[in-house]
């Protein structure tokens, strides 16, 4: 690192800063001028850099030329503990979670549960997340390591208990709403933890306890978490078993409302967009799960047009912030613009917004971050601008979502603490954690009883060639 590279790491790490940044993203768009004081972990003051010299004279403003300042990325769908597989999903059809994901996380001990979750959460900060949500684990093990590691990579964590009771009998059932209990009161005194409760399906829950699971939700100011109407298969079984779609199984059951964040929510009908906007239920928009596995794209301008909250997600595919919000556009776009002449889907800041603020209020933590506002947390990202992708700029609010990559994240700040510096942690050791990795997950997947329908690409590119000679 240079001398100036090293100041400005150095200057970064201080407990209370007073950063003028040339660009600041405010809930209006990006804005000049401006300047912000952090101290305690939170941003206390907002406003003109003038005004805020005036009000704090006691600090020297950090003068950040060709830089952006602006809220860390919010993912409101993540798997944690699928890192390990995350290309062996490549190729496959829907419902891949029963032949691969399930088997998987199910192979998992405690320490492997560790590493994955701490995997993702250096890819996650990598890519400019600064928090994520976590749907919830398959895996027999406790939650434990797993909160563990999104602290020891210093990420804020929604993390999800799953309350699945199909199967079960009432003692059964009262066993896991115990558990729900517990999680719920279980992280006093952990800024970065939040706990949330999830059913993976409706289908895998009593009416009984997804009603009971959402209202306890609610009530302790947290959110609940389903996956719905994700693949036509899931929609399908839902109408022979119940004569009802899964989001009409849960609005029966008294699952939905404001403390409800369903994941995915690609085929829904015009009756359901209505419900989900009525009962102020959230949704986890996953662009790259559907072009990656899914069977549809969910209307996300739509949603924004009927005032459903959304946030973006990545089901755990790839966490990179910018191709996030890329793909959410272009998702829509190819579906929605291109047939109905829309040559914006959004303008742009649609989709800012949804990865940051309008994440953060999905996922249940709107008065805590997702947004530059005094007494949020100072979870923020320091982009360079200095770039030739965004040379000459006339419209920085586009250029983030088409232009713009992680790459040009210089500092990651997650309740004001530096976290990471140039793509790497500044306080414990990526390489040796990755290192670990390549061994464990090795023995894991060969031990998990994984089902690939689609060949790995070299198995697949001799198979094509095979054919073609065959011809």
């Amino acid at each position: 690192m240079n001398d100036e590279t090293t100041s400005l790491r150095a200057a970064l790490a201080a407990p209370e800063l007073l950063l003028a940044p040339e660009w600041l993203l405010l809930d209006e768009g990006p804005a000049p001028g401006q300047a912000v004081h952090l101290a305690g972990g939170r941003i206390a003051d907002v406003g003109p850099l003038d005004a805020l010299r005036q009000r704090h004279p006691q600090l020297a403003p950090l003068a950040l030329p060709r830089r952006l300042l602006m809220p860390g990325f919010v993912d409101t769908h993540h798997h944690l503990t699928q890192s390990f597989g995350k290309a062996l999903a490549f190729g496959e059809p829907s419902e891949i979670f029963r032949r691969i994901w399930v088997p998987l996380e199910a192979s998992l001990d405690a320490r492997s549960l560790y590493l994955a979750a701490k995997l993702a959460s250096l890819e996650a900060l990598r890519g400019g997340f600064t928090t994520v949500c976590d749907a919830g684990t398959r895996a027999q093990s406790g939650l434990e390591a797993i909160a563990q590691a999104t602290q020891d990579a210093g990420i804020r964590c929604v993390l999800g208990l799953t309350c699945n009771d199909a199967g079960t009998d009432a003692a059964g059932r009262a066993a896991l709403q115990a558990a729900a209990a517990r999680h719920l009161a279980g992280f006093a005194g952990q800024p970065l933890l939040h706990p949330s409760l999830a059913i993976s399906i409706p289908e895998a829950a009593s009416d009984e306890q997804l009603h009971a699971i959402s209202r306890m939700a609610a009530e302790a100011g947290a959110v609940f978490q389903v996956h719905v109407n994700e693949h036509l298969a899931s929609v399908e079984r839902s109408l022979v078993a119940r004569g009802q779609r899964p989001l009409e199984h849960l609005d029966a059951a008294g699952a939905l409302g404001p403390q409800a964040l369903i994941a995915h929510a690609t085929m829904v009908t015009p009756t359901e967009m209505l419900r989900l906007r009525d009962t102020g239920t959230a949704v986890a928009y996953n662009p790259v799960a559907s072009s990656w596995k899914g069977n549809a794209v969910a209307d996300a301008p739509m949603m924004a047009a009927l005032g459903i909250r959304f946030g973006l997600g990545t089901d755990g595919t790839r966490s990179d912030g910018f191709r996030l919000m890329d793909a959410a556009e272009t998702a829509q776009r190819l579906t929605q613009g291109l047939a109905n002449g829309d040559s914006s889907c959004g303008a742009g800041w649609l989709w800012t917004e949804a990865a940051t603020g309008a994440g953060a209020d999905a996922a249940g933590l709107r008065a805590v971050t997702g947004r530059i506002a005094p007494g949020l947390a100072a979870d923020l990202l320091l982009l360079d601008l200095d770039v030739p992708e965004l040379c000459p700029s006339w419209d920085l609010g586009w250029e983030l979502v088409r232009l713009a990559a992680r790459d040009q994240i210089e500092a990651v700040l997650v309740a004001g603490r530096l976290r990471l510096w140039k793509g790497w942690p500044v306080d414990w050791d990526a390489r040796a954690l990755m290192e670990e990795v390549r061994r464990v997950a090795r023995e894991d997947v060969a031990r998990a009883p994984i089902h690939k329908v689609h060949p790995v690409s070299p198995a697949h590119r001799a198979a094509a060639a095979a054919q073609r000679q065959s011809r």
